[in-house]
């Protein structure tokens, strides 16, 4: 009975052990946190030069960093939090390429489909007034709308294209198909994009 006794009192001096370096280590993480945010900030809107994608980019890095890493040692949480910041960064960039991919050709002529670089003539995101912004945001919500309602092989094409920036030739590969049904698919595809989304182009905007 006594050994017992004894065993079910080193059991709890364990656990309570257990617990005051669990609420330890949350309280040197809530300090690193707390310190490193500032500097945090400034790095990532210098790198996305815009104040609220930056601080989402921030707060989701110092999430991440409690879920998957809270329990990692002090000193390692320095190096894990940037490059969980910087991925975030990398991420973001990679879905504004996209973006700016996409609504390019809002503003295109009607016949160019088959040689044009969207890539190369996406325009830069920064200095975007909030109105234009806003017109960009509606305009992609209605874009994925309306992609999703294109036949599968002009989506493919489409998607293929636009949104991984792939050439002709890659995108034939891809689909399985001669280049000619790539620009067939393709220039399909964006000509009843642009009969469905008029009112987004130049000529359509304000009305």
């Amino acid at each position: 009975m006594h050994a017992e006794s004894a065993s079910f009192a080193v059991s709890l001096a364990s656990e309570s052990s257990t617990g005051t370096r669990a609420l330890r280590q949350e309280q040197q993480l809530n300090r690193f946190l707390a310190e490193v945010e500032r500097r945090a900030l400034r790095i990532a809107e210098i790198s996305v030069r815009d104040r609220d994608d930056a601080l989402d980019l921030v707060q989701d890095a110092m999430i991440k960093l409690c879920r998957s890493y809270g329990e990692r040692p002090s000193n390692e949480w320095t190096p894990l939090f940037y490059r969980i910041l910087q991925n975030g960064v990398r991420d973001w960039h990679r879905r504004q390429a996209v973006r700016n991919r996409i609504m390019v050709w809002f503003g295109r002529g009607r016949n160019d489909e088959d040689e044009y670089d969207v890539v190369a003539a996406a325009p830069d995101p920064i200095g975007r007034s909030p109105d234009e912004e806003l017109a960009n945001n509606e305009a992609m919500d209605s874009l994925e709308l309306a992609v999703s309602d294109l036949p599968a092989r002009q989506r493919e094409a489409f998607m293929l294209r636009t949104f991984e920036g792939l050439d002709v030739a890659g995108t034939a590969l891809a689909m399985g198909c001669s280049e000619g049904s790539v620009k067939t698919h393709y220039s399909r595809a964006i000509h009843a994009l642009r009969e469905r989304l008029e009112e987004h182009g130049p000529d359509g905007a304000g009305n």
